[in-house]
Protein backbone atom coordinates (compact mmCIF):
# COMPACT_ATOMS: atom_id res chain seq x y z
CA UNK A 1 0.00 0.00 0.00
CA UNK A 2 3.00 2.00 0.76
CA UNK A 3 4.74 1.88 -2.45
CA UNK A 4 1.78 2.05 -4.62
CA UNK A 5 0.95 5.57 -2.89
CA UNK A 6 4.09 7.20 -3.08
CA UNK A 7 6.83 5.39 -4.45
CA UNK A 8 7.09 6.89 -8.68
CA UNK A 9 8.85 5.93 -11.39
CA UNK A 10 12.17 7.87 -12.13
CA UNK A 11 11.79 11.28 -14.15
CA UNK A 12 13.33 10.53 -18.01
CA UNK A 13 17.11 11.21 -17.39
CA UNK A 14 18.84 10.45 -13.91
CA UNK A 15 22.56 11.13 -13.26
CA UNK A 16 25.06 8.43 -12.74
CA UNK A 17 25.02 6.64 -9.63
CA UNK A 18 27.85 8.29 -8.18
CA UNK A 19 26.82 11.46 -9.19
CA UNK A 20 23.63 10.48 -7.08
CA UNK A 21 25.11 9.32 -3.91
CA UNK A 22 27.46 12.56 -4.27
CA UNK A 23 24.19 14.88 -4.39
CA UNK A 24 22.39 13.02 -1.71
CA UNK A 25 25.72 13.57 0.82
CA UNK A 26 25.70 17.20 0.00
CA UNK A 27 22.21 17.59 0.60
CA UNK A 28 22.06 15.33 4.06
CA UNK A 29 24.59 17.72 4.58
CA UNK A 30 23.66 21.00 3.98
CA UNK A 31 19.89 20.08 5.83
CA UNK A 32 21.98 18.74 9.02
CA UNK A 33 23.59 21.98 9.32
CA UNK A 34 21.06 23.42 11.25
CA UNK A 35 20.79 20.93 13.47
CA UNK A 36 24.40 21.64 15.15
CA UNK A 37 23.21 24.91 16.54
CA UNK A 38 20.68 22.90 18.56
CA UNK A 39 24.03 21.63 20.87
CA UNK A 40 24.50 25.13 22.73
CA UNK A 41 22.43 26.71 25.01
CA UNK A 42 19.20 24.70 24.33
CA UNK A 43 17.26 21.94 26.88
CA UNK A 44 18.23 18.64 26.79
CA UNK A 45 15.63 17.12 25.14
CA UNK A 46 15.57 19.50 22.15
CA UNK A 47 19.50 18.62 22.10
CA UNK A 48 18.64 14.89 21.66
CA UNK A 49 16.21 15.46 19.34
CA UNK A 50 18.29 16.68 17.17
CA UNK A 51 21.05 14.62 17.90
CA UNK A 52 18.36 11.81 16.50
CA UNK A 53 17.90 14.06 13.34
CA UNK A 54 20.66 14.02 11.60
CA UNK A 55 20.73 10.03 10.85
CA UNK A 56 17.25 10.31 10.32
CA UNK A 57 17.40 12.73 7.83
CA UNK A 58 20.29 11.00 6.05
CA UNK A 59 17.68 8.18 5.74
CA UNK A 60 14.96 10.88 4.49
CA UNK A 61 17.61 11.75 2.34
CA UNK A 62 18.48 8.31 0.86
CA UNK A 63 14.86 7.16 0.63
CA UNK A 64 13.98 10.85 -1.22
CA UNK A 65 13.48 9.14 -4.92
CA UNK A 66 11.71 5.88 -4.12
CA UNK A 67 9.39 6.53 -1.64
CA UNK A 68 9.22 10.94 -1.56
CA UNK A 69 6.30 11.33 1.20
CA UNK A 70 8.24 8.64 3.40
CA UNK A 71 11.09 10.76 3.21
CA UNK A 72 9.18 14.06 3.60
CA UNK A 73 7.31 12.64 6.82
CA UNK A 74 10.48 12.40 8.49
CA UNK A 75 11.12 16.50 9.20
CA UNK A 76 7.45 16.32 9.61
CA UNK A 77 7.71 14.32 12.89
CA UNK A 78 11.15 15.61 14.24
CA UNK A 79 9.60 18.79 14.09
CA UNK A 80 6.24 17.66 15.75
CA UNK A 81 8.44 16.78 18.41
CA UNK A 82 10.67 19.29 18.86
CA UNK A 83 7.90 22.25 18.37
CA UNK A 84 4.49 21.79 18.27
CA UNK A 85 3.94 24.13 15.95
CA UNK A 86 6.09 22.73 13.90
CA UNK A 87 8.35 26.38 13.59
CA UNK A 88 11.63 25.16 14.26
CA UNK A 89 15.13 26.53 13.07
CA UNK A 90 16.30 23.07 12.89
CA UNK A 91 13.98 21.69 10.39
CA UNK A 92 12.51 24.64 8.38
CA UNK A 93 15.09 23.54 5.70
CA UNK A 94 14.44 20.16 6.01
CA UNK A 95 10.31 20.35 5.36
CA UNK A 96 10.98 23.06 2.45
CA UNK A 97 13.14 21.13 0.27
CA UNK A 98 11.98 17.16 0.63
CA UNK A 99 8.30 18.92 0.21
CA UNK A 100 9.68 20.46 -3.14
CA UNK A 101 11.38 17.11 -4.02
CA UNK A 102 8.23 15.00 -3.21
CA UNK A 103 5.70 17.67 -5.70
CA UNK A 104 8.92 16.87 -7.99
CA UNK A 105 8.34 12.74 -7.77
CA UNK A 106 4.70 12.33 -6.64
CA UNK A 107 2.40 11.77 -10.19
CA UNK A 108 -0.39 11.87 -8.01
CA UNK A 109 -1.46 14.58 -6.09
CA UNK A 110 -3.90 12.57 -3.69
CA UNK A 111 -1.60 10.63 -1.80
CA UNK A 112 0.66 13.61 -0.92
CA UNK A 113 -2.63 15.72 -0.09
CA UNK A 114 -3.95 12.91 2.01
CA UNK A 115 -0.16 12.84 3.88
CA UNK A 116 -0.52 16.93 4.67
CA UNK A 117 -4.36 15.62 6.05
CA UNK A 118 -2.50 13.24 8.26
CA UNK A 119 0.21 15.81 9.19
CA UNK A 120 -2.48 17.97 10.35
CA UNK A 121 -4.09 15.98 12.26
CA UNK A 122 -1.68 14.38 14.12
CA UNK A 123 -0.53 17.62 15.40
CA UNK A 124 -3.95 18.71 17.16
CA UNK A 125 -3.81 15.93 19.74
CA UNK A 126 -0.31 16.77 20.33
CA UNK A 127 -0.88 20.54 20.88
CA UNK A 128 -4.14 20.12 23.05
CA UNK A 129 -2.69 17.24 25.47
CA UNK A 130 1.07 18.82 25.90
CA UNK A 131 0.25 22.11 25.75
CA UNK A 132 -2.88 22.44 26.53
CA UNK A 133 -3.48 25.39 23.95
CA UNK A 134 -4.88 25.30 20.55
CA UNK A 135 -2.87 28.29 19.20
CA UNK A 136 0.20 26.11 18.48
CA UNK A 137 -1.45 24.23 16.31
CA UNK A 138 -3.32 26.71 14.50
CA UNK A 139 0.51 27.90 13.83
CA UNK A 140 1.76 24.50 12.85
CA UNK A 141 -1.36 24.57 10.44
CA UNK A 142 -0.01 27.47 8.60
CA UNK A 143 3.50 26.53 9.14
CA UNK A 144 2.40 23.17 6.71
CA UNK A 145 1.16 25.44 4.48
CA UNK A 146 3.40 28.05 3.52
CA UNK A 147 6.73 25.73 4.38
CA UNK A 148 5.73 22.59 3.25
CA UNK A 149 2.38 23.14 0.84
CA UNK A 150 3.83 25.80 -0.89
CA UNK A 151 7.16 24.55 -1.92
CA UNK A 152 5.15 21.34 -2.64
CA UNK A 153 3.36 22.99 -4.95
CA UNK A 154 6.24 24.59 -6.71
CA UNK A 155 7.36 20.62 -7.19
CA UNK A 156 4.24 20.17 -8.93
CA UNK A 157 4.72 22.94 -11.22
CA UNK A 158 8.00 21.91 -12.29
CA UNK A 159 6.93 18.01 -12.87
CA UNK A 160 4.00 19.41 -14.95
CA UNK A 161 6.50 21.98 -17.32
CA UNK A 162 8.85 19.01 -17.08
CA UNK A 163 6.27 16.82 -18.64
CA UNK A 164 5.41 18.73 -21.05
CA UNK A 165 8.85 19.99 -22.29
CA UNK A 166 9.05 16.11 -22.70
CA UNK A 167 5.86 15.95 -24.65
CA UNK A 168 6.97 18.72 -26.62
CA UNK A 169 9.90 17.14 -28.23
CA UNK A 170 8.48 13.70 -28.41
CA UNK A 171 5.65 15.65 -31.10
CA UNK A 172 8.85 17.37 -32.38
CA UNK A 173 10.74 13.71 -33.17
CA UNK A 174 6.78 12.63 -34.49
CA UNK A 175 6.66 15.29 -36.67
CA UNK A 176 10.38 14.27 -38.20
CA UNK A 177 9.68 11.11 -38.22
CA UNK A 178 6.09 11.56 -40.13
CA UNK A 179 7.68 14.44 -42.53
CA UNK A 180 10.14 11.69 -43.30
CA UNK A 181 7.21 9.03 -44.07
CA UNK A 182 6.09 11.20 -46.41
CA UNK A 183 9.11 11.97 -48.57
CA UNK A 184 9.60 8.32 -48.26
CA UNK A 185 5.95 7.92 -50.10
CA UNK A 186 6.23 10.80 -52.06
CA UNK A 187 10.18 8.99 -53.60
CA UNK A 188 7.87 5.62 -53.74
CA UNK A 189 5.45 7.29 -55.75
CA UNK A 190 7.47 9.07 -58.22
CA UNK A 191 9.19 5.57 -58.62
CA UNK A 192 5.48 4.42 -59.34
CA UNK A 193 5.07 7.08 -61.59
CA UNK A 194 8.17 5.96 -63.62
CA UNK A 195 7.78 2.44 -63.67
CA UNK A 196 3.91 3.20 -65.17
CA UNK A 197 6.09 5.46 -68.03
CA UNK A 198 8.26 2.60 -68.70
CA UNK A 199 5.42 -0.07 -68.76
CA UNK A 200 3.36 2.37 -71.00
CA UNK A 201 6.74 2.92 -73.44
CA UNK A 202 7.73 -0.98 -73.12
CA UNK A 203 4.45 -2.39 -73.24
CA UNK A 204 3.69 -0.46 -76.64
CA UNK A 205 6.61 -1.71 -77.61
CA UNK A 206 5.65 -4.96 -76.82
CA UNK A 207 2.54 -4.60 -78.50
CA UNK A 208 3.98 -3.54 -82.10
CA UNK A 209 6.24 -6.72 -81.44
CA UNK A 210 3.31 -9.18 -81.28
CA UNK A 211 1.34 -7.27 -83.77
CA UNK A 212 4.34 -8.12 -86.05
CA UNK A 213 4.97 -11.60 -84.97
CA UNK A 214 1.24 -12.08 -85.85
CA UNK A 215 1.33 -11.10 -89.20
CA UNK A 216 4.52 -12.91 -90.03
CA UNK A 217 2.97 -15.68 -88.58
CA UNK A 218 0.58 -16.16 -91.34
CA UNK A 219 2.42 -15.04 -94.00
CA UNK A 220 2.43 -17.52 -96.61
CA UNK A 221 5.87 -16.87 -97.98
CA UNK A 222 7.48 -18.57 -94.72
CA UNK A 223 7.89 -22.15 -94.30
CA UNK A 224 6.20 -24.27 -91.81
CA UNK A 225 8.78 -24.19 -89.43
CA UNK A 226 9.39 -20.47 -89.80
CA UNK A 227 5.61 -19.91 -88.90
CA UNK A 228 5.81 -21.80 -86.18
CA UNK A 229 8.94 -20.34 -84.91
CA UNK A 230 7.34 -17.02 -85.03
CA UNK A 231 4.66 -17.94 -83.46
CA UNK A 232 6.35 -18.81 -80.37
CA UNK A 233 7.84 -15.15 -80.77
CA UNK A 234 4.33 -13.82 -80.54
CA UNK A 235 3.48 -15.83 -77.51
CA UNK A 236 6.29 -15.34 -76.18
CA UNK A 237 5.88 -11.30 -76.38
CA UNK A 238 2.29 -11.59 -75.48
CA UNK A 239 3.34 -13.47 -71.77
CA UNK A 240 6.37 -10.81 -71.34
CA UNK A 241 3.57 -8.10 -71.50
CA UNK A 242 1.32 -9.74 -69.34
CA UNK A 243 4.64 -9.99 -67.05
CA UNK A 244 5.54 -6.43 -67.25
CA UNK A 245 1.61 -5.54 -66.63
CA UNK A 246 1.88 -7.59 -63.22
CA UNK A 247 5.16 -6.35 -61.83
CA UNK A 248 4.50 -2.50 -62.47
CA UNK A 249 0.66 -3.05 -60.88
CA UNK A 250 2.81 -4.31 -57.68
CA UNK A 251 5.01 -1.36 -57.96
CA UNK A 252 1.73 1.09 -58.21
CA UNK A 253 -0.07 -1.27 -55.69
CA UNK A 254 -0.06 2.05 -52.97
CA UNK A 255 -1.54 4.64 -55.45
CA UNK A 256 -3.94 2.11 -57.40
CA UNK A 257 -7.72 2.86 -55.77
CA UNK A 258 -9.08 0.00 -54.28
CA UNK A 259 -11.68 -1.49 -56.11
CA UNK A 260 -15.23 -0.44 -55.27
CA UNK A 261 -17.68 -2.47 -52.78
CA UNK A 262 -20.27 -0.35 -53.67
CA UNK A 263 -23.08 -2.99 -55.96
CA UNK A 264 -24.49 -0.59 -58.46
CA UNK A 265 -27.96 -1.85 -58.09
CA UNK A 266 -28.05 -2.68 -54.63
CA UNK A 267 -29.83 -0.39 -51.97
CA UNK A 268 -30.13 0.70 -48.62
CA UNK A 269 -33.29 -1.41 -47.51
CA UNK A 270 -31.41 -4.70 -49.28
CA UNK A 271 -28.20 -3.42 -47.05
CA UNK A 272 -30.25 -3.94 -43.96
CA UNK A 273 -31.78 -7.02 -44.67
CA UNK A 274 -28.65 -8.44 -45.45
CA UNK A 275 -27.44 -7.56 -41.87
CA UNK A 276 -30.62 -8.74 -40.32
CA UNK A 277 -30.72 -12.14 -42.06
CA UNK A 278 -27.12 -12.02 -40.78
CA UNK A 279 -28.09 -12.13 -36.98
CA UNK A 280 -27.77 -8.11 -36.22
CA UNK A 281 -30.51 -6.69 -34.69
CA UNK A 282 -31.33 -3.81 -36.86
CA UNK A 283 -33.85 -1.68 -37.69
CA UNK A 284 -34.71 1.13 -40.52
CA UNK A 285 -36.84 4.14 -40.20
CA UNK A 286 -37.74 6.77 -42.63
CA UNK A 287 -38.52 10.22 -41.73
CA UNK A 288 -40.15 12.91 -43.91
CA UNK A 289 -39.30 13.27 -47.17
CA UNK A 290 -36.28 10.12 -46.88
CA UNK A 291 -38.83 7.72 -48.00
CA UNK A 292 -38.17 9.32 -51.58
CA UNK A 293 -35.38 12.00 -51.00
CA UNK A 294 -32.41 9.05 -50.98
CA UNK A 295 -33.98 7.58 -55.03
CA UNK A 296 -33.53 10.92 -56.11
CA UNK A 297 -29.91 11.43 -55.24
CA UNK A 298 -27.17 12.17 -57.53
CA UNK A 299 -24.91 9.10 -58.14
CA UNK A 300 -22.10 10.66 -55.54
CA UNK A 301 -24.91 11.11 -53.09
CA UNK A 302 -26.77 7.92 -53.15
CA UNK A 303 -22.76 5.75 -53.06
CA UNK A 304 -22.19 8.04 -50.32
CA UNK A 305 -25.72 7.17 -48.51
CA UNK A 306 -25.38 3.67 -48.86
CA UNK A 307 -21.89 3.76 -47.66
CA UNK A 308 -22.26 5.41 -44.20
CA UNK A 309 -25.18 3.07 -43.59
CA UNK A 310 -22.25 0.19 -44.65
CA UNK A 311 -19.70 1.52 -42.08
CA UNK A 312 -21.90 2.10 -39.38
CA UNK A 313 -23.35 -1.25 -39.57
CA UNK A 314 -19.54 -2.76 -40.07
CA UNK A 315 -18.58 -0.73 -37.06
CA UNK A 316 -21.53 -2.07 -34.78
CA UNK A 317 -21.02 -5.26 -35.57
CA UNK A 318 -17.51 -5.42 -35.03
CA UNK A 319 -17.64 -3.24 -31.69
CA UNK A 320 -20.90 -3.65 -29.95
CA UNK A 321 -21.79 -7.45 -30.99
CA UNK A 322 -25.48 -7.90 -30.07
CA UNK A 323 -26.42 -4.44 -29.69
CA UNK A 324 -29.44 -3.13 -31.54
CA UNK A 325 -28.65 -0.64 -34.37
CA UNK A 326 -31.21 1.84 -35.65
CA UNK A 327 -30.32 2.83 -39.42
CA UNK A 328 -32.46 6.55 -39.59
CA UNK A 329 -32.98 8.26 -43.01
CA UNK A 330 -34.32 11.67 -42.19
CA UNK A 331 -35.64 14.13 -45.41
CA UNK A 332 -35.42 17.87 -45.25
CA UNK A 333 -35.34 21.28 -47.57
CA UNK A 334 -32.48 19.67 -50.31
CA UNK A 335 -31.02 17.34 -47.54
CA UNK A 336 -30.76 14.54 -46.36
CA UNK A 337 -29.50 12.98 -42.89
CA UNK A 338 -28.23 9.55 -42.33
CA UNK A 339 -27.90 7.99 -38.72
CA UNK A 340 -26.29 4.53 -37.56
CA UNK A 341 -26.91 4.28 -34.13
CA UNK A 342 -25.82 1.17 -31.61
CA UNK A 343 -26.36 0.75 -28.24
CA UNK A 344 -23.85 -0.13 -26.11
CA UNK A 345 -23.40 -3.76 -25.94
CA UNK A 346 -25.08 -6.02 -23.51
CA UNK A 347 -22.81 -7.03 -20.55
CA UNK A 348 -22.93 -10.55 -21.23
CA UNK A 349 -21.52 -10.55 -24.34
CA UNK A 350 -24.06 -10.91 -27.40
CA UNK A 351 -26.96 -12.51 -26.89
CA UNK A 352 -27.49 -16.07 -28.90
CA UNK A 353 -27.50 -15.92 -32.61
CA UNK A 354 -26.55 -12.48 -32.58
CA UNK A 355 -24.02 -11.55 -35.13
CA UNK A 356 -20.44 -12.10 -33.43
CA UNK A 357 -18.37 -11.58 -36.06
CA UNK A 358 -18.29 -8.76 -39.08
CA UNK A 359 -20.74 -10.02 -41.55
CA UNK A 360 -20.66 -6.68 -44.00
CA UNK A 361 -17.89 -5.91 -45.79
CA UNK A 362 -16.21 -2.62 -45.36
CA UNK A 363 -15.04 -0.46 -47.36
CA UNK A 364 -11.70 -0.43 -46.19
CA UNK A 365 -10.93 3.28 -45.50
CA UNK A 366 -13.11 3.29 -42.07
CA UNK A 367 -13.96 6.69 -41.23
CA UNK A 368 -11.17 8.60 -42.62
CA UNK A 369 -12.42 7.38 -46.17
CA UNK A 370 -15.55 7.62 -45.45
CA UNK A 371 -15.29 11.50 -44.51
CA UNK A 372 -14.07 12.23 -47.30
CA UNK A 373 -16.29 10.51 -49.70
CA UNK A 374 -19.75 11.99 -48.09
CA UNK A 375 -17.34 15.45 -48.32
CA UNK A 376 -16.83 15.08 -51.98
CA UNK A 377 -20.60 14.53 -52.40
CA UNK A 378 -21.04 18.21 -50.45
CA UNK A 379 -22.11 17.28 -47.43
CA UNK A 380 -20.50 16.82 -43.79
CA UNK A 381 -20.26 13.56 -41.05
CA UNK A 382 -19.98 13.39 -37.99
CA UNK A 383 -19.05 10.49 -35.59
CA UNK A 384 -18.76 9.63 -32.01
CA UNK A 385 -19.92 7.88 -28.82
CA UNK A 386 -23.61 8.57 -27.66
CA UNK A 387 -24.31 9.21 -23.71
CA UNK A 388 -25.54 5.68 -23.24
CA UNK A 389 -22.33 4.07 -23.82
CA UNK A 390 -23.21 3.62 -27.87
CA UNK A 391 -21.78 4.78 -31.04
CA UNK A 392 -23.15 6.86 -33.55
CA UNK A 393 -22.51 7.76 -37.40
CA UNK A 394 -24.75 10.78 -39.14
CA UNK A 395 -24.00 12.54 -42.15
CA UNK A 396 -25.61 15.30 -43.58
CA UNK A 397 -25.76 14.86 -47.85
CA UNK A 398 -27.75 17.10 -50.32
CA UNK A 399 -30.25 15.81 -52.66
CA UNK A 400 -29.09 17.86 -55.89
CA UNK A 401 -26.41 18.71 -57.20
CA UNK A 402 -24.27 21.47 -57.61
CA UNK A 403 -23.50 21.69 -53.07
CA UNK A 404 -20.29 23.06 -52.25
CA UNK A 405 -17.74 21.45 -51.48
CA UNK A 406 -15.78 21.59 -48.09
CA UNK A 407 -12.06 21.32 -48.00
CA UNK A 408 -10.59 18.76 -46.16
CA UNK A 409 -10.88 19.22 -42.65
CA UNK A 410 -13.51 21.46 -42.35
CA UNK A 411 -15.82 19.76 -40.85
CA UNK A 412 -17.39 19.94 -37.11
CA UNK A 413 -15.80 16.86 -36.37
CA UNK A 414 -12.47 17.19 -33.88
CA UNK A 415 -9.25 15.96 -35.20
CA UNK A 416 -7.77 13.74 -32.52
CA UNK A 417 -4.64 16.58 -32.07
CA UNK A 418 -7.70 18.97 -31.16
CA UNK A 419 -9.46 16.58 -29.07
CA UNK A 420 -6.50 15.43 -26.99
CA UNK A 421 -5.39 19.74 -26.80
CA UNK A 422 -8.87 20.63 -25.51
CA UNK A 423 -8.64 17.51 -23.01
CA UNK A 424 -5.29 18.34 -21.66
CA UNK A 425 -6.86 22.62 -21.62
CA UNK A 426 -9.66 21.03 -19.43
CA UNK A 427 -7.18 19.18 -17.26
CA UNK A 428 -4.50 21.81 -16.56
CA UNK A 429 -8.07 24.12 -15.88
CA UNK A 430 -9.13 21.62 -13.24
CA UNK A 431 -5.53 21.20 -11.19
CA UNK A 432 -5.10 24.76 -11.44
CA UNK A 433 -8.20 25.43 -9.89
CA UNK A 434 -7.71 22.63 -7.28
CA UNK A 435 -4.37 24.21 -6.79
CA UNK A 436 -5.52 27.80 -5.66
CA UNK A 437 -8.53 27.07 -4.66
CA UNK A 438 -8.45 24.41 -2.11
CA UNK A 439 -4.83 25.93 -0.20
CA UNK A 440 -7.00 29.40 -0.34
CA UNK A 441 -10.37 27.09 0.94
CA UNK A 442 -8.39 25.86 3.80
CA UNK A 443 -6.39 29.07 4.59
CA UNK A 444 -9.64 30.91 4.88
CA UNK A 445 -11.47 27.55 6.91
CA UNK A 446 -8.40 28.52 9.25
CA UNK A 447 -9.16 32.31 9.99
CA UNK A 448 -12.64 31.58 10.28
CA UNK A 449 -11.72 28.52 12.87
CA UNK A 450 -9.13 30.94 14.70
CA UNK A 451 -11.48 33.80 15.07
CA UNK A 452 -13.81 31.70 16.38
CA UNK A 453 -11.42 30.00 19.10
CA UNK A 454 -10.19 33.60 20.35
CA UNK A 455 -13.70 34.58 20.53
CA UNK A 456 -14.26 31.58 22.89
CA UNK A 457 -11.20 30.38 24.37
CA UNK A 458 -11.10 33.04 27.00
CA UNK A 459 -14.15 31.54 28.73
CA UNK A 460 -12.03 27.93 28.76
CA UNK A 461 -8.71 29.47 30.71
CA UNK A 462 -11.04 30.75 33.65
CA UNK A 463 -9.17 29.88 37.53
CA UNK A 464 -11.59 29.82 40.39
CA UNK A 465 -9.91 32.00 43.27
CA UNK A 466 -10.91 29.33 45.97
CA UNK A 467 -9.34 27.09 43.80
CA UNK A 468 -6.64 29.46 43.36
CA UNK A 469 -6.10 30.03 47.20
CA UNK A 470 -6.03 26.12 48.13
CA UNK A 471 -2.84 25.84 45.54
CA UNK A 472 0.39 25.80 47.96
CA UNK A 473 4.22 26.02 46.74
CA UNK A 474 6.31 23.05 46.80
CA UNK A 475 2.98 20.81 45.51
CA UNK A 476 3.56 18.22 42.72
CA UNK A 477 2.82 19.40 39.29
CA UNK A 478 0.82 16.65 38.21
CA UNK A 479 -1.18 17.28 41.55
CA UNK A 480 -1.51 21.12 40.90
CA UNK A 481 -2.41 20.69 36.90
CA UNK A 482 -4.90 18.43 37.62
CA UNK A 483 -6.78 21.07 39.59
CA UNK A 484 -6.56 23.42 36.90
CA UNK A 485 -8.79 24.52 34.02
CA UNK A 486 -7.69 22.42 30.56
CA UNK A 487 -6.59 25.38 28.50
CA UNK A 488 -4.57 28.44 29.69
CA UNK A 489 -4.30 31.87 28.34
CA UNK A 490 -2.46 32.14 25.19
CA UNK A 491 0.04 35.08 26.31
CA UNK A 492 -0.11 37.12 29.63
CA UNK A 493 -1.06 40.38 30.12
CA UNK A 494 1.38 43.50 28.54
CA UNK A 495 4.39 43.84 29.91
CA UNK A 496 4.24 40.47 32.30
CA UNK A 497 8.17 39.42 32.96
CA UNK A 498 10.01 37.12 31.80
CA UNK A 499 9.69 33.61 33.61
CA UNK A 500 13.20 33.01 35.58
CA UNK A 501 15.55 30.79 33.87
CA UNK A 502 14.34 27.10 34.59
CA UNK A 503 10.98 27.82 34.94
CA UNK A 504 8.09 27.19 32.91
CA UNK A 505 4.66 29.49 33.78
CA UNK A 506 1.01 29.43 32.76
CA UNK A 507 -1.59 32.23 33.15
CA UNK A 508 -5.00 31.73 33.89
CA UNK A 509 -8.26 34.46 33.97
CA UNK A 510 -10.31 35.08 36.97
CA UNK A 511 -13.14 35.62 34.91
CA UNK A 512 -13.90 35.28 31.07
CA UNK A 513 -12.64 38.55 29.03
CA UNK A 514 -10.61 39.89 31.78
CA UNK A 515 -7.41 40.83 29.85
CA UNK A 516 -5.80 43.14 32.52
CA UNK A 517 -4.67 40.69 34.76
CA UNK A 518 -3.96 37.36 35.17
CA UNK A 519 -2.92 34.20 37.98
CA UNK A 520 0.20 33.66 37.27
CA UNK A 521 1.16 29.95 38.22
CA UNK A 522 5.40 28.99 37.32
CA UNK A 523 6.74 24.84 37.78
CA UNK A 524 10.31 23.89 38.19
CA UNK A 525 11.24 20.69 38.97
CA UNK A 526 8.17 18.52 38.24
CA UNK A 527 6.52 21.18 41.53
CA UNK A 528 4.80 24.68 41.72
CA UNK A 529 8.10 27.19 42.19
CA UNK A 530 5.45 29.94 42.46
CA UNK A 531 1.93 31.98 42.21
CA UNK A 532 0.84 35.61 41.69
CA UNK A 533 -1.28 38.24 40.05
CA UNK A 534 0.01 39.80 36.96
CA UNK A 535 -1.05 42.99 36.22
CA UNK A 536 -1.02 45.18 32.87
CA UNK A 537 1.42 47.77 32.63
CA UNK A 538 -0.18 50.35 30.84
CA UNK A 539 -3.84 50.42 33.57
CA UNK A 540 -4.86 49.41 36.95
CA UNK A 541 -6.31 46.05 37.53
CA UNK A 542 -10.06 46.34 37.21
CA UNK A 543 -12.14 45.47 40.28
Amino acid sequence: MLTRLTRTAPPATEHPRWVARLLDVCLWLALSAPLTAAFDGVPQMRMWTAVAGIPLLGAAVAVRRKWPLVALAVPVGLALVTARDLFTFEYTAALAVLAYLAGVRVERARASLWFFAGAAAAGLPLCVVVTRNMWPWFTAVLTLLFNVVLPWLLGRYRRQYAALVRTGWQLAERMEYEQQAVADRTRLRERARIAGDMHDSLGHELALLTLRAGALEVDPRLASDQRAAVGELRAAAGAAAEHLRDIIGVLRADDRPEPSRLPADDSVEALVERARSSGLDVSLRRDGAAATGADAMPVMGGRAVYRVVQEGLTNATKHAPGAPVEVRLTGGDRRLDVTVANGAPPPGGPRPGAASVPVLVSGGNGLVGLDERVRLAGGELRAGPTPGGGFEVAARLPTTDGAPVRGPGDGAQWSLSQRELASARRRVRRRLVQTVAVPAALFTGLLLLMGVFALISPSWSVLDRGTYDALRVGEGRAAVESRLPFFSLDVPPDGTPAPPPGHTCRYYTFRAYADDVAYELCFADGRLASKGLVHRRDRPPSG
